[in-house]
């Protein structure tokens, strides 16, 4: 395959898919609307950035334009821990990637495929049909 470059729109994808993933919900099932705030509240999941790092496989630079990005649009939440960040999803930022998954496996196909190569792709990527 070749190697394109990924901007920050795709690595944003990754991002909030693996946060929505860690949160261990389905997005697509019926009344997550309902259920999300509740959902959001109650769940203690600790994703720090090197966990976002190791995830998109970039370097720090890229990562914190990712964040910076994800913060900057609302969809997730940077908070600071002693001497690292805890990085959590906002219900903004859990229906947005609900609604707009069809569309980046349209138009980043092959780039997701080719991240994902050698872990097998994710459910969000192949639960969407």
């Amino acid at each position: 395959m070749d190697k394109r470059y990924k901007d920050h729109r795709i690595y944003a994808c990754f991002a909030l898919n693996f946060l929505v993933s860690a949160l261990k919900i389905n997005l697509y099932q019926d009344g997550l609307d309902e259920m999300l705030d509740g959902v959001l509240a109650m769940r203690d999941v600790r994703i720090t950035k090197d966990d976002i790092r190791h995830e998109l496989q970039t370097n720090h630079k890229m990562t914190t334009r990712v964040l910076e990005h994800l913060v900057g649009e609302g969809y997730i939440l940077v908070t600071r821990e002693d001497r690292s960040y805890r990085i959590s999803i906002t219900r903004k930022g859990v229906l947005h990637i609900r609604e707009f998954n069809r569309y980046y496996r349209a138009l980043y196909g092959s780039q997701i495929m080719d991240h994902y190569r050698f872990r097998g792709l994710p459910a969000w990527f192949t639960d969407l049909d």
